[in-house]
C-alpha cells in the first residue's frame, strides 16, 4: 500500500476542503470517500428501493461500479460508467447516503473499493472510519472537529454557494440527525482511531486548518515529496 493520509471527522468539521488542498500541494490522489456513498444512494433513488429494505439495497447496488478520478479541484464521481458528480451533491441524496452508510451491506462494499484506490499512489482520503476500518495502517492519522454550530454553519454556506437554499436551523437539525446516526451505528462508528492527531477547527480559517494537517504529514519520515509522488 502507499503512503496513506486519512482525514476522519463529522460533517462539516473542514473534511474535504482540508483533504483536497493537502492533495493538491502534495500531488496525491484525493479520495472522497462520502462521494462513494452517495454515488451509490443515488442508485438506489433511481431504484425506488427504501432504505428500511436492506436486502432490496443490497440487490439494488450488487454489480454497480463506482469510481473516482479527477484533480483534487475538480472530482469527477462516476457510477456505471456515468459521471454523476453534480448529481449526487442534494440534499436528498446526502440525507439517503448517510442512512445507506449505517448499513453493514453498504459499508462493506465499499471499503474494497476504497482499500483498491491506494494502489494507485499516494493518497488522502477523507471519510468517517478511516483511520480506525479502512486504513488502520495509514501512516497519518488526522481527525478533524468542530462545533455543531460551527458545523452547521460551514454546511449551509456551502449548499448557499451551489445555490441550495436551506435555513440554518434545518442544517443544523441535519447535522446533529447525522451525528447521531454516524455515532452510535453497531458497525464502524464515527470516532478517532487511537493514534490519530486530534484538530479541533472551530473558528479556524481555511488556511490555518490546511497548514495544521499539513504540518503533521510532512512531518512523517515516510512522507513523499511532491515531485515524488507524481
Amino acid at each position: 500500500m502507499s503512503f496513506v493520509v486519512t482525514i476522519d471527522g463529522p460533517a462539516g468539521a473542514g473534511k474535504s476542503t482540508t483533504a483536497r488542498a493537502i492533495a493538491s500541494r502534495l500531488g496525491f490522489l484525493y479520495v472522497d470517500t462520502g462521494a462513494l456513498y452517495r454515488a451509490l444512494a443515488l442508485k438506489v433513488e433511481e431504484c425506488g428501493v427504501s432504505p428500511d429494505d436492506p436486502a432490496g439495497v443490497e440487490a439494488c447496488i450488487e454489480g454497480a461500479k463506482v469510481d473516482l478520478s479527477g484533480s483534487p479541484e475538480h472530482v469527477h464521481v462516476w457510477l456505471d460508467g456515468r459521471d454523476v458528480s453534480r448529481e449526487i451533491r442534494t440534499p436528498a441524496v446526502s440525507e439517503l447516503s448517510s442512512r445507506l452508510a449505517a448499513m453493514p451491506e453498504v459499508r462493506a462494499r465499499l471499503v474494497e473499493t476504497q482499500r483498491a484506490l491506494a494502489a494507485r499512489g499516494p493518497l488522502v482520503a477523507e471519510g468517517r472510519d478511516l483511520g480506525t476500518v479502512v486504513f488502520p495502517e495509514a501512516e497519518v492519522k488526522i481527525y478533524l472537529d468542530a462545533s455543531v454550530e460551527e458545523r452547521a454553519r460551514r454546511r449551509a454556506r456551502d449548499l448557499q454557494e451551489r445555490g441550495i437554499a436551506s435555513p440554518l436551523e434545518q442544517v443544523r437539525e441535519e447535522i446533529e440527525r447525522r451525528d447521531r446516526r454516524d455515532r452510535d451505528r453497531a458497525q464502524s462508528p464515527l470516532k478517532p482511531s487511537p493514534d490519530a492527531k486530534v484538530i479541533d477547527t472551530t473558528g479556524m480559517d481555511l488556511e490555518p486548518q490546511v497548514e495544521a494537517v499539513l504540518s503533521v504529514v510532512t512531518a512523517h519520515p515516510a512522507c513523499p515529496r511532491a515531485e515524488e509522488s507524481r
